[in-house]
Order: structure tokens, then C-alpha cells, then sequence
């Protein structure tokens, strides 16, 4: 079971703390999508709105990042005003932590080193928009995200709309597999493509409930498996991009990056950019409408977890 005390370098804000100690249930929240996958000020009140979606569904929200070199659980909103409106401020993955901190500087933390930090302070569920992956052309660029390997390694259940959908899906799902991560879809026989609920690949298995997923999530830490485990979590129906639409646009955007050479670590800020330019803002209110459900679902699968230790 993942130990219930924080790590001694972190800042804990009082209310997780508290909410940790006492068992209750705690969702973590990432900070790169505020830094790094928005533009202001839409980041910092989907930052608020999601916190609040978090507190109404009976969890305690954290979101996670590095500031002044020390990184944070739980944020004040003048702190989430900064990650949103500072330039400055960095993308982290957990490579990066130790040089972070070790300079003191301020960092948004990915899906990587939000899971590697809400490990640390004894958080069990973390909410974010979509998972990252293998990237198109990832055959010679050999550009695989951090998230799959550290999916394998930290006890975090991780609820997401399924892989960004900028990136090569299938092979995703393939390396996912290889690693061992269980990759579960709610309510789902499909694996969701992040904008759209569909993405043509079946998820490897599937529960219906949150209380189910939190029983499976159980079930596999109390066996030692050391994996954090994967909930597809689609984007409701209303609010998803038509996979034809989304499709065009989303080529556009790799050709675009192709052209002005975006590689690396600013690809994923760059795409997500350009299709909310090309798209007409279309994909920012379903992006924005994903994580708010991606945040229900995730404080359900606390609150159910919480009820099982």
C-alpha cells in the first residue's frame, strides 16, 4: 500500500496534510496543463474550477508543482495565478526535479513527475487531461514519453481521456502492455483518443463503476504489483470533437511543427497550441470539459478507495 506519510522535502499544504494523515481521500492535479497546455487567464480558471469540481465530489484536491525549488503539494490561488501567467516558469518531468530544485526555480510538473511526487506524499489517485506516449515517427526520433515509464514504477491510479491524441495510440497501448501497466476503460469498450471518444482500438479491459476500478486498484497494490494503474475515462458525448474533424487539424499541426523544427519536450506545448489556433477554440472547451470529468471520476475512484483501506 502506498505509505500514508509525505516525503520530507515536500511543502504539504495543511489541508492535504491533514487529509493524507487522517486517510481520507486526496486527487492529485498536475500543473504542466496550467503552465504549459493553456493560454492564460483560461488556465488559471480551469485550475479553480477543477479544484472545486475535486472538493463538490467529496475528495480533497492537490495540485502539484515546484516552487522556489521546493515542490509543492496543494496550492494557494495566488500560487496558481503565478504558474498560469509566469513565463518563466518551467516544464518539469522527473528528470528535471533534482535540477529544479537545486536552483530554485519554479516548475509545472507533467504526468511523470506529478505521479512520481503524489507517490511521495501518499496520494493514490491522480486526475489529468491525457496521458502522454509514443509520438508519430517515434521509430527514428525514438521520442517516447516519461509517463509510460513512470505508469510502471509509482503506485498512482491515473485517470485520464486516454492518450493525447497528437500521438501514435496504437503503439502507446503496445508499450503500456510490454510494461505492465493495467490499462482499464470506464464505461468503455474503446480506447478514448483524448478529443474524441473513440479511437478505434478496443481498451485491454473494461468496469463500469468507480467502485469497481477502485477494487481493481486495490487488488493489484495488495498483490505487490508495482505498477500505477490506467483509467480511460472518454470524454462525454457532448462535449467531443468528431474524430474526422479533430483528425485534419491535428495533421495540420505536426506538419506545422515539422516545418518550424519544434522538437522534444516543447512538441506537446507547440501541437496543443496550434490545434486550439486551427480549430477555432473548439478543442480548449473540450479540453477543458474533459478534465472537469476526468476530475468527478477521479475524486469517485478516492472516495471508494479511501472506503476500502
Amino acid at each position: 500500500m502506498t505509505t500514508r506519510t509525505p516525503h520530507p522535502a515536500l511543502a504539504v499544504a495543511p489541508e492535504v496534510a491533514e487529509a493524507i494523515a487522517e486517510g481520507r481521500p486526496v486527487v492529485a492535479l498536475e500543473s504542466t496543463i496550467i503552465s504549459h497546455g493553456m493560454p492564460y487567464p483560461q488556465n488559471v480558471t480551469m485550475a479553480r474550477e477543477v479544484e472545486a469540481v475535486v472538493r463538490d465530489a467529496g475528495a480533497v484536491p492537490a495540485t502539484i508543482a515546484v516552487l522556489g525549488g521546493r515542490p509543492t503539494v496543494g496550492l494557494s490561488a495566488d500560487e496558481l495565478e503565478l504558474l498560469g501567467s509566469d513565463p518563466g516558469v518551467r516544464k518539469v518531468s522527473v528528470r528535471d526535479l533534482g535540477h529544479v530544485v537545486a536552483t530554485g526555480g519554479h516548475g509545472a510538473t507533467t504526468v511523470a513527475s506529478t505521479m512520481r511526487l503524489a507517490g511521495l506524499a501518499g496520494i493514490e489517485v491522480f486526475v489529468t487531461g491525457g496521458l502522454g506516449g509514443v509520438h508519430q515517427g517515434a521509430e527514428s526520433s525514438m521520442d517516447v514519453s516519461a509517463d509510460l515509464t513512470e505508469l510502471s514504477r509509482t503506485r498512482v491510479a491515473v485517470v485520464s481521456a486516454g492518450v493525447k491524441s497528437i500521438l501514435d495510440i496504437g503503439r502507446t497501448l503496445e508499450m503500456l502492455e510490454t510494461l505492465g501497466v493495467p490499462v482499464v476503460g470506464l464505461a468503455t469498450d474503446e480506447f478514448p483518443s483524448f478529443f474524441s471518444r473513440s479511437s478505434g482500438l478496443p481498451v485491454p479491459m473494461r468496469l463500469d463503476t468507480a467502485e469497481q476500478v477502485a477494487a481493481m486498484v486495490r487488488a493489484t497494490w495488495d498483490l505487490g504489483l508495482e505498477s500505477g494503474v490506467a483509467v480511460a475515462n472518454p470524454v462525454p458525448a457532448e462535449d467531443e470533437m468528431a474524430p474526422a474533424d479533430i483528425d485534419d487539424v491535428i495533421r495540420q499541426a505536426l506538419a506545422d511543427a515539422d516545418a518550424a523544427g519544434v522538437v522534444g519536450k516543447d512538441i506537446t506545448p507547440y501541437l496543443l497550441g496550434r490545434i486550439v489556433e486551427l480549430s477555432d477554440g473548439r478543442s480548449l472547451a473540450t479540453n477543458i470539459a474533459l478534465v472537469k470529468h476526468n476530475a468527478r471520476v477521479g475524486a469517485a475512484v478516492a472516495v471508494a478507495l479511501a472506503a476500502s483501506r
